[in-house]
């Protein structure tokens, strides 16, 4: 069920400091980010300056401050992703985008996040978008994939 901030901070009445992951996890799993407006909200509530929030929210990269987008594609950096290529992977799908890791397109389509690893190593390099799993990719597969998700939507 998704509930907005106020109700979130309403739920945990008198939280404190020790509560700011919990509060900010919950937020993100309701919203899909954490907004300005929500890390304002919860820095009031719980007497934390918005620096301070910012400064362990962004210490774990759990945390986004972005939506995601309509393809959310996850590229896995674990091992033997990163032997096999996951970082050539990267570096061409931040092209294609126009967007780095942690960022979502302008246009809102397409949001990328550097995962540590997917758990199939058999299959690197992957990728993952929306829970589809793609399996050795290289560059040219990348392309080809993109531009058939931009095709959906045209």
């Amino acid at each position: 069920m998704k509930y907005g901030i106020a109700e979130i901070l309403e739920a945990r009445g008198g939280a404190k400091r020790d509560s700011l992951i919990p509060i900010l996890q919950e937020i993100q799993e309701s919203e899909g980010f954490l907004s300005q407006e929500a890390v304002s909200e919860v820095g009031s509530r719980l007497g934390i300056p918005t620096s301070k929030i910012y400064g362990v929210a962004t210490f774990y990269n759990q945390f986004r401050f972005e939506p995601k987008g309509k393809y959310h594609i996850q590229v896995c950096r674990g091992t033997a992703c990163h032997v096999l290529g996951s970082a050539t992977v990267l570096d061409k799908l931040e092209k294609i985008l126009r967007a780095k890791a942690g960022q979502t397109t302008r246009d809102g389509l397409f949001s990328i996040e550097v995962v540590a690893c997917i758990g199939a190593c058999g299959l690197a390099p992957v990728v993952n978008i929306n829970g589809n799993f793609y399996a050795k990719v290289t560059e040219q597969s990348l392309t080809e994939i993109i531009e058939n998700l931009k095709n959906k939507e045209a």
